[in-house]
């Protein structure tokens, strides 16, 4: 196997850090790696505000859930998806630019998650750790007020970067036959092989925590399907200018 499909295997999420600064000439070369992932029609539909200030450090640590780990990890990075840059740019040349397309808030949020994994793939290949922050989705009027953003951009997700001071095991993915389908979506196995990887996950819990958690896969999805998450959304973007017509 490749180095390159190990260090994609072997990704792990970092929630504690060394108190080490990542240079300013690495960092930077992480964000241009990050610019050469794949963006649709070459829109380039992102912006990536790289938070230094400790104080709003700090209130992105509690807007996101209490992650301590987005104070103290060296460099912290909110994704974004924008459509600012680009529709402006259009109608300088004398567009009649239509905002607020479904396709676009696709496009923005699609194009922010392929450029931030660009970027925690080359961290990783330096020896850096990460985690990516979805929690930043619980305030995001909040957190675009802390970031100062304008409308038709909207915050996707954040990242801690840093070396890491942890060496957690690698979590279990489901079985390749579970999620890769040939021809057609079939899953009349789903059922059996869902129930082999809740036995999987369930021995990686009880052997990470040393017996005290008791759980697996399927247990751990029901908050997520049982409450209405992150309602808030739908208002949030279509202020934001996705109306999502």
């Amino acid at each position: 196997m490749n180095p390159i499909i190990e260090l994609q295997k072997s990704h792990r999420s970092i929630r504690k850090f060394k108190d080490q600064k990542i240079p300013r000439d690495l960092f930077e070369e992480l964000i241009r790696a990050g610019q050469c992932a794949a963006t649709s029609n070459h829109v380039q539909a992102y912006s990536i505000i790289h938070v230094v200030n400790p104080e709003n450090r700090q209130k992105l640590s509690e807007l996101a859930g209490g992650q301590a780990h987005v104070a103290a990890a060296s460099d912290f990075l909110v994704f974004c998806a924008d459509m600012k840059r680009s529709t402006e740019a259009a109608e300088r040349v004398g567009a009649e630019v239509v905002r607020g397309m479904t396709e676009q808030l696709l496009v923005a949020s699609i194009d922010a998650a392929l450029m931030a994994q660009n970027v925690a793939i080359a961290a990783e290949s330096e020896g850096l750790g990460l985690c990516y922050v979805g929690g930043i989705r619980n305030n995001p009027a909040d957190v675009a007020e802390v970031l100062k953003l304008p409308d038709h951009v909207y915050p996707v997700f954040g990242m801690s970067l840093g070396y890491p001071d942890q060496n957690p095991e690698v979590k279990p993915r489901l079985p390749l036959e579970t999620i890769l389908k040939e021809d057609y979506y079939d899953d009349s196995r789903d059922e059996e092989q869902v129930a082999g990887f809740d036995a999987t996950m369930n021995r990686y819990y009880s052997e990470r925590t040393g017996g005290n958690k008791d759980t697996n896969w399927s247990e751990q999805l029901k908050p997520l399907f049982t409450t209405k998450l992150r309602p808030h959304m739908r208002d949030f973007l279509t202020k934001r200018g996705f109306e999502m017509k």
